[in-house]
């Protein structure tokens, strides 16, 4: 391990933060957020997960690494006989124990913060982690819990969990902005561990999202040599976002969802390619095979590729699996940056209102942040960072501090990037 001490100023930081504000820290949303409102803000994260269960064969056991008081196991539990988190921080245990016991098959336990030794091998069915390697500091630590996550899965059980991919950084990694792992590694040490690659989404994001299938040992090297019969045939070509049946040469929509019968079971990311007109695309999810056997294949489209009607095709272990299908594909439109949110700079359920003092805008298809400018009242704001959340939608946090002598009460904030100027809207300081 590179830092012999990571896993004590795990523990004590989150300790820390368990006893400050437990629900905040792991929710970020609002400070002192009620039970009900805590247990509400994970229904996205569970609706996520579950899409991902129909992968399994059984439902015996599942397994969260970082669980923190409960948020998830609670309503997660209802699809397992019995389920099980684990969390380095002892305080955080506590309150999951607390908040658990009226959902009697589950089970939280203290860990060391990097294994999972008190499962045997081949215990579970799924295990999962959301928003916990992202601020764990070290590499080391963040493998050796995907390897043990790979010990304690049964054969053909699913492993989905999210990790910070941004481009790495020359800073010292904390236990609040953890490590960053680019997408490469997650690949090859699928293929070390003999993991099905069947999910790389988001990547070079902060929230990039994983899913893998334990194989055998011994899997990927069975795939050497192995023959394919092209038997799958794409049923449709459509936008990964839109659902309109053409594709625009780059931008944020240059995404393709391909409706895939007969792919073969063992298909994955790693060992799948897809080109368009020749070029390779970056494939990035294979779907659950619905009721008549279609599975969804998303692809991102090469970053040169012409207009018009163009050849897709699909190869998996360098051989065709289906004939081709085509797309239409058309000129991009113009880059447009636009706004998202505009929330408080620490609670980040205040829409246009601030009571810390800062504020938090969230703006898409930025063309370059050193545009980005903001006034308070025509007083301009000097205390100002950036940061990117996706780098492929060029998606951009600006956070920034009133102006001095910005009192409470009403206000009016203008936003531009470069030449544009955004109508003014009006916020409120407490």
């Amino acid at each position: 391990m590179d830092d012999p001490n990571v896993l004590e100023r795990m523990r004590a930081d989150w300790n820390e933060r368990a006893g400050e504000d437990a629900n905040y820290y792991v929710a970020f949303g609002r400070r002192e957020q009620e039970e009900a409102e805590f247990f509400a803000t994970g229904a996205d994260v569970v609706r996520g997960l579950e899409m991902d269960l129909p992968r399994l064969a059984g439902r015996d056991a599942a397994l969260e690494i970082g669980c923190g008081p409960g948020r998830l196991m609670r309503p997660l539990g209802r699809h397992f006989r019995e389920i099980h988190g684990v969390d380095v921080s002892d305080g955080m245990i506590e309150l999951a124990r607390e908040r658990l016991r009226g959902t009697p098959n589950a089970f939280p336990h203290h860990t060391s913060g990097a294994d999972l030794r008190r499962f045997p091998d081949g215990k579970f069915d799924f295990v999962y982690s959301y928003a916990v390697f992202q601020h764990i500091p070290s590499g080391d630590v963040v493998f050796q819990y995907l390897r043990e996550a790979r010990r304690v899965l049964k054969d053909g059980g699913i492993l989905r969990c999210q990790i910070n991919g941004l481009p790495p950084t020359a800073k010292h990694y904390d236990t609040w902005a953890g490590v960053r792992i680019a997408p490469d590694e997650i690949t090859r040490f699928a293929l070390e561990q003999d993991f099905q690659l069947l999910a790389l989404e988001m990547p070079h994001t902060q929230y990039m999202w994983v899913t893998c299938r334990k194989r055998p040992t011994g899997w990927v090297r069975s795939l050497a040599g192995r023959r394919v019969e092209p038997t799958a045939v794409v049923r449709s070509v459509s936008n990964a976002h839109t659902g309109e049946a053409v594709a625009p040469a780059s931008g944020p929509l240059a995404a393709l969802s391909l409706c895939v019968k007969g792919l073969p079971d063992e298909c994955d990311l790693n060992h799948m390619s897809v080109a368009l007109d020749g070029r390779a695309g970056r494939p990035e999810y294979i779907g659950v095979p619905a009721y008549d056997g279609v599975q969804q294949v998303n692809v991102w489209l090469p970053e040169v590729i012409r207009t018009g009607i163009v050849p897709v095709e699909m190869v998996w272990l360098g051989q065709p699996i289906c004939p081709p299908a085509w797309v239409r594909i058309i000129p991009p439109g113009p880059a447009v940056a636009r706004f998202e949110t505009v929330t408080d700079g620490v609670n980040l359920l205040l829409h246009q209102r601030t009571e810390s003092g800062l504020l938090k805008v969230t703006m898409m298809e930025v063309p370059r942040e050193e545009l980005f400018r903001a006034t308070v009242d025509g007083k301009p704001v000097r205390e100002k960072d950036c940061f990117c959340t996706d780098p492929i939608l060029r998606r951009f946090e600006f956070n920034f501090r009133m102006p001095e002598g910005t009192g409470p009460g009403a206000h009016v904030l203008r936003l531009a990037m470069g030449k544009r100027e955004f109508p003014p809207m009006g916020i409120e300081v407490a």
